[in-house]
């Protein structure tokens, strides 16, 4: 908690984690508001399960893709021509007389012009602290974001089974407006300037590490994807019990990042984590699937999320090129959305045959592979163990905008 403590007394680093996670709070809030909607609109969580995919590979398309435009247009542009377009489609996905068609073309919009927040700051963050400051930050904010996930869910299931559906949706993109101008306006924005990669656009996944992470993140939000399906299935769209259970989960996470998040990053770090994720999850489907027990397997499992998250954000800092960052937690982020997509798909289709436990089922079996596949390609996770996380310099200088 020093460390951390010390890290918040950083010039800028409070207001900047402040305002990057007010911005992405739409995005802890929409899945399940999406979920809700469809599932309101169309009495089917299978549906539900098509529309958060077609949403997810929106993102995940333009993840690297906008990721790359900042080091060509700078990070403001791509921010607000993004935030714009995203804003259009929320209003029109809540209010809009759509057909099942009609909300996955709205969906896959939505997600397509979703604000590359996450790859801004963290590309902003080696620039902001010391090396030695930068994996506990990076730790730090994968902890802090789980705040999206605790108060999300709840404030999601609330608006949308006590007022609407449509409301829940119009008030997340309230919080698109204000997050993402308070982020825009940061003055890191004007600051750092992303250098122009002169690699060809992909050609970063080539890294083992860059790669790794980005199946490692599939298999791992995959998870978390086919959880909350359950446990919206388990409780019915009409209770606020499924939004507690998830916040419950996410407060694992938040515990688990601080607890866990000051230990120096090894080759061991992903693959133990991903273990504590595996044992939560597959309690949930040899018991009972009451209120209770939920909130104790999902409290265990959250442990190793957060924690995760940050071991593969600090390892692909560590491994690619300050000019390539951006586009490489793009492609990340871009694995982690397809697994969101794949795990609610399969999730949703599964609970509509079998019940909850169907989409419990599809949770462990993600989990079972995000502890194997770290555990298998071991030899590719780098020893950061008393070692700088900063990116590799580029070779020639980086012009600094003025703010």
């Amino acid at each position: 908690m020093g460390a951390f403590s010390n890290l918040l007394k950083t010039p800028g680093v409070a207001r900047i984690i402040a305002a990057q996670l007010t911005a992405r709070f739409p995005f802890g809030m929409l899945s399940l508001a999406f979920l809700l909607h469809v599932e309101h609109n169309t009495h089917s969580y299978g549906a539900a399960g098509i529309v958060l995919a077609a949403t997810s590979v929106g993102q995940a398309i333009s993840g690297p893709l906008t990721s790359r435009w900042m080091g060509v247009w700078g990070m403001r542009p791509v921010l607000m021509l993004t935030l714009a377009v995203c804003l259009v489609s929320l209003v029109v996905f809540a209010l809009a007389p759509l057909t099942l068609p009609l909300y996955m073309v709205v969906g896959f919009v939505a997600g397509l012009s979703v604000p590359p927040v996450q790859p801004a700051v963290r590309t902003i963050y080696p620039k902001m602290v010391t090396s030695s400051q930068l994996t506990p930050l990076f730790s730090l904010d994968a902890s802090a974001q789980e705040i999206i996930w605790v108060a999300g869910p709840v404030i999601t299931t609330f608006v949308g089974t006590q007022i609407g559906t449509t409301y829940a949706i119009l008030l997340a993109a309230l919080f698109l407006i204000g997050g993402g101008a308070w982020f825009i306006a940061s003055p890191e924005l004007g600051r750092v300037r992303i250098p122009q990669s002169k690699r060809a656009f992909g050609k970063v996944l080539q890294r083992p590490t860059v790669l790794l992470s980005t199946i490692a993140g599939f298999l791992l939000i995959g998870t978390c994807s086919a959880v909350e399906a359950g446990v919206i299935s388990a409780f019915g769209d009409g209770s606020p019990n499924s939004g507690f259970v998830l916040a419950v989960f996410a407060i694992g996470s938040l515990a688990g990042g601080l607890i866990l998040g000051h230990l120096p990053v090894g080759p061991w770090a992903l693959p133990i984590r991903m273990v504590i994720v595996f044992v939560g999850i597959t309690l949930t489907v040899f018991m009972p699937t009451s209120f209770v027990w939920l909130c104790v397997t999902l409290v265990i499992a959250g442990v190793g999320i957060a924690p995760a998250l940050a071991v593969m954000f600090a390892i692909i800092s560590s491994s690619v090129r300050f000019s390539d960052t951006a586009e490489a937690y793009g492609w990340a982020g871009t694995g982690q959305l397809i697994g969101a997509a794949i795990g609610s798909a399969i999730a949703g289709a599964l609970i509509d045959k079998t019940g909850t436990v169907g989409g419990l089922f599809v949770a462990s079996a993600f989990a079972v592979f995000g502890v194997l596949v770290p555990l298998v390609f071991k030899r590719v996770l780098p020893d950061l163990r008393g070692t700088d996380a900063s990116p590799l310099a580029d070779t020639e200088p980086v012009p600094v905008q003025a703010s």
